[in-house]
């Protein structure tokens, strides 16, 4: 009985485990469905807001704001960002630029924890196209210079190709346009053909041919705008029909300089129907009005004139009060990245105030423990030092004394040797005067010798004499090696008969010792002397043999 109890109890249990299980699972599976529910409407408000973008951008405003903060509740910080970004193109299309500076401010904040780089870039380049409408020139190239550096150490790292510099050098192109900084714009405009690719285009090429007519009506090259702008005009209709606001404006200018006054009006009035149909640009309409202000007047048409006139005057106060010095601060109010990074910087100011407090008592024994060892390590190094230098200084004495013995016994050894030379010299000399005196004999005596036997015999006696002048040579070279060296290192030109005198004067012989050694006569020893000092180029007063002892 009781184990049937056990075992019907045991089967509740794996019962009840079973059903825990089953409920976690579907509960589970609830959060996973709730969760890519709330992703699929996020991404549908998103998708609805790009739609209405053009057609109805107040209620495109809603839809961006909504997929943003659902975006940042699944915590998802790339396509949050990303909705911040159409959104405050959605303002700049309606000229809200305080709206749309604040937005990119925001986008900002976000990335900056992130390796978002890239955006952040973009997010330069957009703050410094608004900077621009509102005339902020420095600060307007400031950040367009730095998303163009953001993108150049992108390149440098090989991570994005050479080709997506091309938008951020034409930025800065328009900007410098529009600030009729021509020199400037077509260098910055010529980079972007540097750069271009036609494989893999970063912006279209139509874009940097309209910068191009651009520049050139601003050099009064008004015929090669206009051939520009024909060719280009279809496919700006085809792909950009939102842009054709500016470009139908900027047709317009150059018919305006060549005073085609009826092309003018008419590409102008179409600028202001494509601002009207897509919403689009509207920034540039009081720019438009006031070509037609000017147009008008040209004409003489005075009525007109005025009606543009105040249309425009009405729209510039209307989008731009704020390009007035007096009103720049419009731009700084909704700085909301800086000021949340001056909120971070005071609280980590305000942490690090209290950890020095903390940590002052510390530092202050430490000071004094770290004084009292520098103290006490400075007068052992004093005393080390000392010892060492008075160690150093009796080693270099003892050294120097050696050094001076080694050269004393080296002269002396030198000396010997050159004295042994010279005896074996005259002993050369008196071989050689044996040696004629032989020859001499030889020649006056016997008869009855034949003549070849006495050739071979003087052949002999004359081999005999050179060989044993190879050996002086030899014993000299030794002896005097250095000097050897010296003399044959900066004197090549110095022939062997030139290198034996030279030897011989070194061992002091006379002219007349040396006339005898070497076989000739004391006139030839001074001629073969004089040759020496031309070829030594040695003035008179230089004395040959003190010249040649002193090698």
């Amino acid at each position: 009985m009781i184990v049937k109890k056990n075992i019907k109890f045991y089967k509740n249990l794996e019962y009840l485990k079973s059903a825990v299980i089953l409920n976690i699972l579907v509960f589970t599976l609830f959060l996973i469905t709730g969760s890519l529910s709330a992703q699929m409407n996020t991404m549908q408000t998103f998708d609805k807001a790009m739609d209405l973008r053009y057609k109805k951008p107040d209620s495109s405003i809603i839809l961006f704001q909504k997929s943003h903060e659902s975006y940042l509740q699944n915590k998802d910080t790339i396509n949050a960002v990303k909705s911040l970004m159409e959104l405050s193109l959605v303002y700049a299309n309606k000229a809200q630029y305080a709206n749309s500076y604040n937005v990119l401010w925001n986008a900002l904040l976000l990335t900056d924890n992130t390796n978002l780089i890239t955006t952040k870039s973009v997010i330069y380049n957009r703050l410094g196209s608004i900077y621009n409408y509102f005339k902020r020139e420095d600060k307007a190239l400031e950040y367009l210079k730095k998303a163009l550096e953001i993108h150049k150490s992108l390149v440098k790292e090989n991570k994005i190709p050479a080709s997506g510099l091309v938008p951020y050098y034409f930025s800065i192109t328009t900007s410098f346009r529009e600030l009729k900084k021509t020199e400037l714009a077509q260098i910055y405009l010529d980079s972007s053909y540097l750069y271009f690719s036609k494989s893999k285009p970063a912006i279209a090429e139509s874009f940097l041919e309209f910068e191009t007519a651009n520049i050139l009506a601003l050099q009064n090259e008004n015929e090669k705008a206009l051939k520009i702008f024909e060719r280009i005009y279809p496919w700006f209709q085809e792909n950009q029909p939102s842009y054709l606001v500016l470009f139908y404006k900027f047709w317009g200018d150059v018919y305006l300089n060549l005073m085609q006054l009826d092309k003018s009006e008419t590409l102008y009035k179409k600028a202001l129907k494509a601002s009207e149909e897509y919403k689009s640009h509207i920034d540039f309409t009081p720019l438009i009005h006031e070509k037609l202000t000017e147009l008008y007047i040209k004409q003489n048409d005075y009525v007109n004139a005025f009606k543009n006139l105040q249309i425009a005057k009405d729209l510039d106060a209307k989008f731009f009060d704020s390009r007035s010095p007096y009103n720049h601060f419009i731009m700084e109010i909704k700085d909301s990245y800086r000021l949340e990074k001056d909120r971070q910087e005071k609280l980590i100011q305000a942490q690090h105030l209290r950890q020095l407090e903390q940590e002052d008592k510390i530092k202050n024994l430490q000071r004094i423990i770290l004084l009292v060892s520098v103290v006490f390590i400075l007068i052992i190094g004093y005393f080390y030092i000392k010892n060492l230098r008075a160690k150093h200084k009796a080693e270099k004495q003892l050294i120097r004394r050696n050094k001076e013995l080694e050269i004393k016994k080296a002269k002396e050894l030198l000396e010997l040797k050159n004295k042994e030379l010279a005896a074996s010299a005259l002993q050369l000399i008196e071989k050689d005067e044996f040696m004629k005196n032989l020859k001499t004999k030889i020649r006056e005596g016997e008869p009855t010798i034949k003549k070849s036997e006495l050739n071979k015999i003087l052949r002999s006696v004359s081999i005999n004499n050179t060989s044993s002048w190879d050996e002086f040579k030899l014993r000299f070279i030794e002896v005097n090696k250095e000097f050897y060296d010296k003399i044959f290192e900066k004197y090549p030109k110095l022939s062997q008969g030139d290198q034996k005198i030279c030897a011989l004067i070194k061992l002091n012989m006379s002219s007349k010792e040396m006339s005898r050694l070497l076989g000739i006569s004391v006139e030839s020893v001074h001629t073969s002397r004089h040759r020496i000092r031309k070829k030594m180029n040695l003035s008179r007063d230089i004395n040959l043999e003190d010249y040649i002892n002193s090698l």
